[in-house]
């Protein structure tokens, strides 16, 4: 069973406010930001932003395969 959580007013807008349990298992805690990605079941919430994990992976991937013209000629 999930966790309910109520939206709620913070200043001029609206806002969840987490419990401590849902922000140990995403290893979050205060000042961090977390991505909201919309999923074939419904949306999901991140500590990190998949698209950009995905393109790190790549830049790695082309890291690798040409760290040679890639390395300073120092």
């Amino acid at each position: 069973m999930g966790t309910i959580v109520k939206i709620t007013a913070i200043g001029d807008a609206l806002g969840i406010i987490l419990p401590e349990d849902a922000l140990v298992k995403l290893g979050a805690q205060e000042g961090d930001t977390l991505y909201i990605t919309e999923t074939p079941n419904g949306l999901e919430l991140c500590p990190w932003d998949e698209q950009l994990g995905r393109k790190v992976e790549i830049g790695r991937r082309v890291a690798r395969k040409y760290r040679d013209a890639l390395r300073d000629p120092k």
